[in-house]
Parts: structure tokens; C-alpha cells; sequence
């Protein structure tokens, strides 16, 4: 068991995976995403590793309302008792949250980043957290995104994980290293 190290999931939300019915874009490898999160839950749980969640909030007039359906975390990753929830409402974790706090009193300096979206949140995490002293693992099949007008969620990942990386010759530049799930241990 590795000490001074947390989970982080961002983000995983109901309304990611409704959005299909909605508009008729779809999550990336939906199922996938929740599998190997779910895989990484159940390994942190055994080496008693803490699980920390983003909750992403909006006006209480949308979709992402406080409370409301689409804003409650994907029942198959539900937080149990004593996993901490972190409310925000912008794409940084940390901004105007009491992430980087919560991390400190438990002893975390590394963290192990799942979540969506990849070019949003996860992204922002990664770099933000690289700045403020944090190792970080990005999962690099333990995030995901939706198409955009100018390229597929394919790409958008694949492009995000090797700019997180850092590219070669430069990847101790990087602002984590890229494990896939299977391959995190705790």
C-alpha cells in the first residue's frame, strides 16, 4: 500500500450520460469510463486509500442544479460514508473549493485523476495540481469527453493525454504521468 495518496473523480455525473437522450451526443465509452472507475474505487476501498469526488454545480435553474437529477454522481461510483464530495462550479477543482485543504489534512501529495470532461475539468485538474506540488497519475482510459464540431472524443483524449504527459524528448515536463487503470495500484 502506497501512503500519501488519494483518488480523485471528477465530475461523473448523471448528466454526461443523459445527454444522449437529450441532444443525441454521446460520452465517449460511457460504460468503460464507469467500469474502469469503478475498478479503481474498489482497489483504492482495499488499500484504504482516500476517494475524493468533484461535484460540478450550476444555477439551480439547469440541468446541473443543486439537487437536481442530472447533478447527483453516476449511482454505479456513488460515494459511501466517509469518501469526501467536493462542490464546484467552475472546470478548476481547486479554485474556490476546499480541495487543496481537504488534501493537506489528509497527508496527500499524489493523486490518482479520473473524470469528465477531458479537455475541461481533467485537463484543468492535471495542470492545476502539477502547480500546487501534487505527483499526479492521470488515468489514461479513466477519463472522457463527447465529440466536439472540430474533432472526436477520440482524439480529444488521445491529444490530452500526451499534452499532460509531456511529449518526448520533454516528459519530465509533463504535469502527470499516463497509467491505465488496470495498471494503478494503491
Amino acid at each position: 500500500m502506497r501512503e500519501n495518496v488519494a483518488l480523485l473523480i471528477l465530475d461523473v455525473q448523471i448528466a454526461p450520460f443523459a445527454r444522449e437522450k437529450y441532444d443525441g451526443i454521446k460520452l465517449y465509452n460511457g460504460e468503460q469510463l464507469i467500469n474502469n472507475i469503478a475498478l479503481l474505487i474498489e482497489k483504492a476501498r482495499l488499500a484504504n486509500i482516500p476517494i475524493i469526488y468533484t461535484q460540478h454545480t450550476a444555477g439551480d435553474n439547469t440541468p446541473m442544479g443543486k439537487g437536481k437529477p442530472a447533478w447527483e454522481i453516476h449511482p454505479r461510483i456513488k460515494p459511501q460514508e466517509g469518501d469526501l464530495v467536493i462542490f464546484k462550479n467552475c472546470v478548476d477543482p481547486f479554485y474556490k473549493t476546499s480541495l487543496n485543504e481537504k488534501l493537506k489534512a489528509l497527508g496527500v501529495n499524489e493523486l490518482v485523476i479520473t473524470g469528465i470532461k477531458t479537455e475541461l475539468a481533467v485537463d484543468t485538474c492535471c495542470r492545476c495540481a502539477y502547480s500546487l506540488g501534487y505527483k499526479n497519475i492521470l488515468v489514461s482510459d479513466g477519463h472522457s469527453t463527447f465529440d466536439s464540431g472540430i474533432l472526436t472524443a477520440e482524439q480529444i483524449i488521445a491529444h490530452h493525454n500526451e499534452l499532460i504527459e509531456g511529449q518526448a524528448p520533454f516528459k519530465e515536463m509533463g504535469f502527470a504521468q499516463l497509467k491505465k487503470g488496470v495498471e494503478v495500484e494503491f
